[in-house]
Parts: C-alpha cells; structure tokens; sequence
C-alpha cells in the first residue's frame, strides 16, 4: 500500500514540483498516473522509490514511513517495488537468463531459488525459449518483457512501470498492457505512468491525472478525465 498525504516537495532550486498532493494506492491496485511533462509524475515516483525526500507532509510505502525511514532500511522498501524503464535499462553483456538472475543474487538469493523463480517468470512474460538471448537480439516489445521479468523476479509488492510503452509501436505497446494487466490480475499492484491517453483509454482501471504538482481528478475508468490532461 502507498499513501501519500497532503506531500510537497521542492526541490533546491526553488521549483515547487508538488503542493499538496493526497492520494492512496492498496494492495493489488492497478493505477495510471498521467498529466503533461512537469506536472509532477516523475517527482512522485522518486518519492515512492526512496530516490528524493518530500519535503513536507507524510508518504507511506509497503509499510515504511519515507519522512523518518533509515538508509539501512531503504533497501529493504526497495525490494517491495519492482520498476520498469522506458529505456529497458538490460544488461548488453549478459543473457535474459543472467539479467535475471543479477537482480536475484543482489538480494541474496540461492541458485535454487534462481532455478526455480527464472523459468516461471519467463514463462508468465511469454519469454520461455529466449532465456540464453543477448538483450541485442531482440525485438523492442521482447526486451520490455525481459526489463517486466526483471522487475517481477524478486516478488515485489507493487511493480511501478515509468512510460513503459515510450519506445515501442502501438500494438507492442498493446501487448505490454495487456501484461501488466494479467500481472495484476495475478495479485500484483500495479503503477503505469505514462501520457499515451489512447492506451489509457482502452482499459477501464483507474486514472489519477496530475497537473502542475496538484492532483486534479481521480476515477475508475475516466476517458473524460484523461483527456483534461
């Protein structure tokens, strides 16, 4: 669960990127963020990923109070967020299979725990026979599903995908939705920031739309509210 109350943030330069901003995800939630370049999305996420600090108000992430949180226990929250990058952000010198398990041995994991969790994940992305690929010999739409596996392979909580569909054709585009969706539906939360109103539009989950760091509008489903943006 994430919850951010009555959370401004400024940043040293004097730019005032939220003013109040009140909003709750729970568990199992599936959420766009959407609004015009500078109205607040990016500030949001690095909030929640413990990147920058608020400066005012209260943020809740899985558990963990981000206004009073300590550095030793910032790895720890992150391990409940998986995130996907429009720019895929793969290792060029490993394999699927070696991106994977990079992640996995960060934390610690066994390779018992590697062999087991790597196929199931590569299955539920629909990337079972391309685990000994190089990122460079796939396709745009195959190296998002490499970058969602990565980010599911450690079980978070809440996985936060920032414009995941930014590089891709409209019908890859698509289909990395449609896996989100199913990821979601499998009992993950899921948190898509993007400006792409007409992929939005096609599924009738919930949009919080921002502007200008002040939230403007939050409902299930809203076409109409998207394109307030």
């Amino acid at each position: 669960m994430v919850r951010l109350i009555d959370v401004y943030k400024e940043y040293d330069n004097g730019t005032k990127a939220l003013k109040g901003v009140s909003m709750r995800i729970d568990d199992g939630e599936f959420v766009f963020l959407v609004g015009p370049s500078g109205s607040g999305k990016s500030t949001i996420i690095k909030l929640i990923t413990g990147e920058i600090p608020l400066t005012e108000g209260r943020l809740m992430v899985n558990g963990y109070n981000m206004m009073n949180i300590r550095p030793s226990q910032v790895p720890l929250m992150r391990r409940t967020l998986g995130i996907i990058f429009q720019d895929f952000r793969l290792i060029e010198k490993k394999t699927v299979y070696e991106n994977l398990s990079f992640a996995m041995r960060a934390i610690g994991a066994s390779n018992r725990e590697l062999k087991r969790r790597i196929p199931y994940v590569l299955d539920l992305v629909g990337l079972d026979t391309k685990g000994s690929r190089y990122p460079g010999q796939l396709s745009g739409g195959e190296q998002q599903r490499v970058a969602i596996a990565r980010a599911l392979v450690n079980n978070p909580n809440m996985i936060i995908a920032d414009e995941p569909t930014g590089n891709l054709d409209p019908q890859r585009s698509l289909e990395i939705m449609m896996l989100l969706e199913r990821i979601n539906e499998l009992g993950t939360t899921v948190l898509v920031v993007t400006h792409e109103k007409n992929l939005v539009n096609r599924f009738a989950k919930r949009v919080v739309a921002i502007e200008a760091g002040r939230l403007i509008s939050d409902e299930t489903g809203g076409y109409y509210n998207v394109e307030k943006v």
